[in-house]
């Protein structure tokens, strides 16, 4: 299985960079690549150990038979690999950086595996995409309540820390 882990974080152009004791996991929103990260990554890697990756549905990833869009069709999928990448680098308690729906997926694995996550750090990320299909006044409605069930599980998970949406 460490082979396959191995395989994944390859495929996924996972880069580690700078030495400090806390690790930032910098992860982008769809459409985009890790490269989105670069102008804040040089500040970053003075005080602490940086994290970057992409998605298998990105343009840079160079395999592009690992994107499946069956399988990715949830986050869910998104969220297994995030847990895998981090357990493959022995990453444990990080501060999480999600911009767009790398957030919800930040959020999905954390609830999954919550020994992994110290802080989700949310950058412009809304559930609503996972509700995209529904009448606009039954949204706001929706999109509050699985705020409401998503702060609810942190709390359960998490003595401190915050989260921003």
């Amino acid at each position: 299985m460490a082979n396959t882990k191995k395989w994944l974080s390859e495929a996924l152009n996972a880069r580690s960079q700078g030495s400090g004791t806390e690790t930032l996991v910098l992860a982008h929103g769809y459409g985009m690549e890790q490269s989105m990260w670069d102008k804040v990554v040089p500040l970053l890697v003075q005080n602490y150990r940086v994290v970057t990756f992409d998605w298998a549905c990105a343009g840079s990833v160079k395999n592009e038979k690992l994107y499946d869009p069956v399988k990715y069709s949830s986050y869910e999928a998104f969220a297994d690999d995030l847990i895998t990448l981090l357990q493959e680098m022995d990453l444990k308690a990080v501060t999480f950086v999600g911009s767009s729906m790398s957030g919800i997926i930040g959020c999905i694995a954390s609830v999954k595996n919550p020994q992994l996550f110290k802080t989700l750090i949310l950058v412009g990320s809304s559930p609503r995409s996972l509700l995209s299909s529904l009448p606009s006044t039954l949204l706001l409605h929706l999109s509050f309540g699985y705020l409401i069930y998503l702060f609810k599980l942190f709390s359960l998970h998490y003595s401190h820390g915050y989260c921003f949406v």
